[in-house]
């Protein structure tokens, strides 16, 4: 992994130099064809880029892009993370940083799922998901809800209001 400065536009040019190893790592990641596809789409990425003296001249991004069928910009990331953070990395991608808290406990699960059960109000044939996130919110189960969170609460517990099995 090496990592060459090039004033072309100001942009970093990285080389990708991959050890016998890593060559042999990501040959079976793509004979074996049972990964992610964005993983062996990356595989193949590296072992196109790669230009170690085994194998030989190497295409040019725009080429590799071409062949395929990703754009060049997604090729020059991948290098980039590969001579950074290494072949894992590259091939599985940065982990997100987010972290979010989750709104629906098993508390309020418990509560809504027992309320979807429930006789809906008036003027209501049966509880609809705003519904149910409206009623969350009224009896301070939570400070506030999307009806998405509330689907995929139920949807979880098996409790989406077209499961058959759903009460």
């Amino acid at each position: 992994m090496t990592m060459e400065g090039d004033k072309n536009g100001g942009m970093e040019k990285y080389t990708v130099t991959l050890s016998a190893e890593e060559a042999e790592q990501l040959q079976a990641l793509v004979a074996k064809g049972t990964h992610a596809a964005a993983k062996m789409v990356n595989a193949l990425i590296l072992l196109n880029c790669d230009e170690s003296q085994a194998r030989g001249r190497r295409r040019s991004s725009q080429e590799i892009a071409e062949v395929l069928q990703v754009s060049p910009r997604k090729i020059d990331r991948l290098k980039r993370r590969f001579v950074e953070d290494g072949l894992e990395v590259a091939l599985r991608g940065v982990p997100s940083q987010w972290e979010y808290e989750h709104k629906i406990d098993g508390e309020v699960e418990a509560h809504l799922i027992a309320l979807s059960c429930s006789v809906p109000p008036s003027g209501h044939a049966r509880w609809s998901l705003r519904l149910l996130a409206d009623r969350a919110v009224e009896l301070e189960l939570v400070e506030a809800v999307s009806h998405e969170t509330v689907r995929r609460a139920l949807k979880k517990t098996n409790s989406s209001r077209g499961a058959r099995w759903a009460g």
